[in-house]
């Protein structure tokens, strides 16, 4: 064999002197689970949180998408509503916002679980139409003429809003899918941090505040719409008597009535009337049958533990006249209203009496016409039946319903009445007592 053959074996030589045969090295034995030590560790697989940043990603542009077609068909509807005096994408717009909603309510719940969604780009979406609607009520109270032009300009931020932060979510004027990227969401996945500080402004800083908010809302609405004859209160509803005299000696009584109340507010407002008055009486009659179901309280007063006016207020007098027009004065779109909901004040709120009233078809500008019936009529008459008993007549007393107040006042001060006095009384209280 020649030397350096592969073929010729090889001998060392121990420390004895002996030799050999030399013994290759072998690598050593890795036992399964163990790792060599001062080896380098295996890169963490990362395809499960890459997989949840791709679909939120999706879920995300896909709630950007529709905020902007929220946007742009409910601007399109409210133009038609200004330029037509007509909602021509009213079923459209139902169909987008319903779609829009719910998806923002999953987003903004999942804002509470993970810090990867971006809260800069989603609190504005999830609490837009939230928010826009609770700005907007103050229109609805003090001028509900320009509420139409309000509901176009809100929808015309919704559209600003959505083209500004799908470009901001872009980095500029670009179409890219996802519109909002993976790299532009949070690195955890959960965090109890953000899910103890998200809950904590939701229930002890947004809710309180939205409730505070409606509630003044609620208050102000009351006192607009009443000429402050009823004032919404902490411990409950409150409504003012007042008195007005004219240079002559006349004298009228205003007392608001509400269909349901307290018990002892009834009886210390019979009390109060005077003893030489004559009582202007509220009550629409029906000689001839029109309404199919009587109109009655009874219900809702059981129900919240309260007592209904035409039971319990039975002013002790002589001199009382109905001052009230007859339900065939009112228009046939009126009456059918009528019928349809005393349904529910009669029979309770079921399957039948929703089916009965989801068939009511009111026609174009209902409102207007059951506003005059309910109220234009009913003032009207009144107001004769005020001027015919002055001639005769020192003192009236008006016991109505608050909502023909302030027109009435407003007409009696044009004929020279002027207020002298004012006293406050309790109708609804809150809290006072176990209501079933």
């Amino acid at each position: 064999m020649q030397p350096g053959s592969e073929n010729r074996s090889s001998y060392s030589t121990s420390s004895d002197g002996l030799t050999s045969p030399s013994v290759p090295a072998m690598p050593p034995v890795i036992r399964p689970g163990s790792e060599p030590k001062g080896g380098a560790p295996e890169a963490p697989d990362n395809s499960g949180r890459q997989a949840w940043q791709k679909l939120l990603s999706v879920v995300l542009s896909v709630c950007l998408v529709l905020f902007l077609a929220d946007g742009l068909v409910s601007l399109a509807d409210d133009t038609a509503m200004l330029v037509f005096d007509r909602h021509a994408l009213l079923p459209l717009r139902v169909i987008v916002f319903l779609l829009f909603g719910v998806l923002a309510l999953i987003v903004y719940a999942l804002m509470g679980l993970t810090p990867m969604v971006p809260k800069r780009f989603f609190v504005p979406v999830s609490l837009f139409n939230l928010l826009a609607q609770l700005l907007i009520i103050p229109v609805y109270i003090y001028d509900y003429r320009h509420a139409p032009r309000a509901d176009w300009a809100i929808s015309l931020l919704e559209v600003v809003g959505a083209v500004v932060l799908l470009c901001w979510a872009q980095g500029g004027l670009k179409l890219r899918w996802p519109f909002l990227p993976a790299s532009r969401l949070g690195s955890r996945g959960f965090s109890w941090l953000n899910l103890g500080l998200f809950a904590g402004l939701n229930l002890l800083v947004l809710l309180p505040a939205m409730l505070v908010y409606l509630w003044v809302c609620a208050a102000r609405a009351v006192d607009h719409f009443s000429d402050s004859f009823m004032a919404l209160r902490p411990g409950g509803f409150t409504v003012q008597v007042r008195t007005y005299v004219r240079d002559d000696g006349k004298r009228i009584k205003l007392v608001p009535m509400s269909h349901i109340g307290e018990p002892e507010y009834y009886r210390a407002l019979s009390q109060a009337f005077p003893t030489n008055g004559l009582i202007l009486m509220e009550g629409v009659t029906d000689n001839r049958g029109l309404l199919t179901n009587k109109i009655s309280y009874h219900r809702v007063a059981t129900s919240l533990g309260l007592a209904e006016q035409q039971r319990e207020f039975k002013p002790q007098r002589e001199h009382i006249v109905r001052a009230d027009v007859d339900v065939e004065e009112f228009a046939p779109s009126t009456i059918d209203l009528l019928n349809a909901a005393m349904l529910i004040h009669t029979r309770g709120v079921n399957a039948a009496t929703l089916s009965e009233l989801a068939q009511f078809s009111p026609p174009p500008h209902f409102e207007e016409r059951l506003v005059q019936d309910i109220l234009g009529k009913r003032n009207r008459r009144l107001l004769e039946e005020i001027k015919k008993q002055l001639r005769e007549e020192d003192e009236l007393i008006v016991p109505w319903g608050v909502a023909h107040m302030p027109e009435i006042a407003k007409a009696i001060q044009k004929d020279g009445f002027h207020l002298k006095e004012s006293r406050d009384y309790v109708a609804i209280r809150f809290g006072s007592r176990t209501k079933p």
